[in-house]
């Protein structure tokens, strides 16, 4: 047997326990955003839709429940300060692991200096833990329980076991670590410097995007504000079928779609216009003149839209400047108030969309423009092209790719026009034309309907249906063009 392959067997248990503790601690790092594992939820008081996360870095998280069982004696606000602070304690844990678990992937002096922090970070986050799980009988022995209501909750089982296996693999790691030489760097391959470059994006997407699909849970219960999630309101397909039951949902429903696809119609009918206005402002040749029409042109889409509002409401109510010029000039006898009724709402909502963000838009074809080899423009100029001809030969060729792209994901998205823009400009008269899916939505659950879980229904199909236009889209991309995004 030769060194080389005595070597990699050795390697094989070192590496093993490498994946275990990792495994474990991005296990770790996902419970604590997960509500239903909030090892301080040990009452019914408490929040049920707080996390751990939440309860570490927040007192009031904790506390808010308690003020007027604290203060009538029920129960000692040293058992919530002290829960609160071994959840701190414990997160702070948790934060050393997750640094010493990105530096276990790097060389040896990495592997070492990375699983002493973890080894230490687990030791901490296990004292915390032990001390959240000691405050509970607090919370049982209150002196009046039936007003506290406690519960126990699994999470602190689950995390103290997972914090002690991170300790005893990150030990076990350490120990069989090899020792490291005076030779070796403090050095990490280039591949895993790029994934922990792109790691707190990953845990951006997860947080803002997968972790709310918990809340789905919503569309099988029969909800009220308030009111806990139990069997007892446990509804099941309840809310699906009644979607398609009621005569007056499939009305808005209809009506809602039909507002919805007309705009993104719209939308996606003149997604061509970022793509013409970048080969604009690129065919300027005096810099100054195109830097100020580029600025002038983006900054609109840092605005938000009750500004956007603002300005439109100046200049095209009754008494905005655009009637009060019509007046003072005799083209008109009377004042029109440009902001109410449905006609030509579509178009309205577009040019406002547009104003505020072509010149954003534009931006990721003026960056395509510049990565186009400039040889391929010296050639047909040698040839004779002129602008218009290199425009359409070279130019918008070379944008193509990066058009399609936008294409695709604009299809999947045409369920989603977003809320803000039609809830600034919407009113009385104008709510049939104007209201879209995702205003719809909100309206629904948290205005002066208050259906949550059905409003949880029709945002669960607008995600689905949006999930399979995308690869719809996709596979119809790559039929036609040979390339797809997915």
């Amino acid at each position: 047997m030769t060194a080389t392959t005595t070597e990699k067997q050795a390697k094989k248990p070192i590496d093993f326990i490498g994946y275990v503790l990792r495994v474990m601690i991005i296990l770790t790092l996902v419970c604590l955003f997960v509500p239903a594992l909030n090892p301080t939820h040990m009452s019914e008081l408490m929040n049920e839709g707080d996390s751990f996360f939440t309860s570490g870095i927040s007192y009031d998280g904790i506390a808010s429940g308690f003020q007027r069982a604290v203060s009538r004696g029920y129960i000692e606000q040293g058992v919530l300060v002290s829960t609160y602070v071994g959840a701190l304690v414990s997160l702070i844990g948790m934060a050393a692991m997750l640094v010493g678990c990105a530096m276990t992937i790097g060389e040896i002096k990495f592997k070492r200096l990375g699983s002493m922090i973890t080894l230490g970070g687990s030791a901490v986050s296990l004292v915390g833990l032990i001390v959240v799980k000691l405050q509970q009988s607090g919370f049982t022995n209150a002196a009046n329980p039936e007003r506290i209501k406690p519960l126990e909750p699994v999470g602190a089982i689950i995390f103290i076991v997972l914090a002690a296996v991170c300790l005893i693999a990150s030990l076990l790691y350490l120990i069989m670590l090899p020792k490291s030489t005076k030779e070796d760097k403090w050095i990490m391959e280039g591949k895993y410097r790029l994934f922990l470059m792109m790691a707190p994006f990953i845990v951006l997407v997860f947080l803002f995007s997968y972790l709310p699909l918990w809340g789905w849970r919503y569309a099988f219960f029969d909800y009220k504000p308030g009111l806990g999630l139990s069997m007892d309101n446990f509804v099941g397909f309840k809310w699906f079928t009644y979607l398609f039951q009621n005569a007056a949902t499939r009305a808005d429903i209809g009506r809602v779609m039909t507002n919805t696809l007309a705009m993104s119609g719209i939308g996606l009918a003149m997604s061509w216009l970022p793509l013409a206005f970048a080969i604009f402002l690129t065919e300027i040749k005096c810099g100054a003149v195109r830097r100020s029409v580029q600025t002038i042109t983006t900054i609109p889409n840092f605005i938000s839209w009750v500004l956007v509002y603002t300005v439109a409401f100046a200049l095209f109510s009754s008494d905005g400047f655009v009637n009060q010029f019509l007046l003072s000039t005799g083209l008109t006898k009377e004042s029109t108030d440009f902001l109410i009724g449905n006609d030509g709402i579509w178009i309205k909502m577009y040019l406002w969309g547009t104003w505020k963000g072509l010149g954003w838009g534009a931006i990721i074809y003026i960056a395509g423009i510049s990565g186009i080899d400039q040889a391929l423009y010296e050639a047909a100029t040698i040839d004779g092209a002129g602008r218009f001809q290199k425009i359409w030969h070279i130019t918008i060729p070379g944008l193509m790719p990066t058009f399609f792209v936008q294409f695709v994901l604009s299809i999947s998205n045409i369920l989603s026009n977003g809320m803000d823009q039609y809830l600034v400009f919407k009113n009385a008269t104008n709510r049939s034309g104007i209201e879209v899916l995702d205003l719809y939505v909100y309206n629904l659950g948290l205005g002066s309907s208050n259906q949550i879980p059905l409003s949880t229904v029709v945002g669960m199909a607008k995600s689905i249906i949006s999930v399979i236009l995308l690869f719809s889209a996709n596979k119809a991309s790559k039929a036609i063009r040979g390339s797809s995004i997915v």
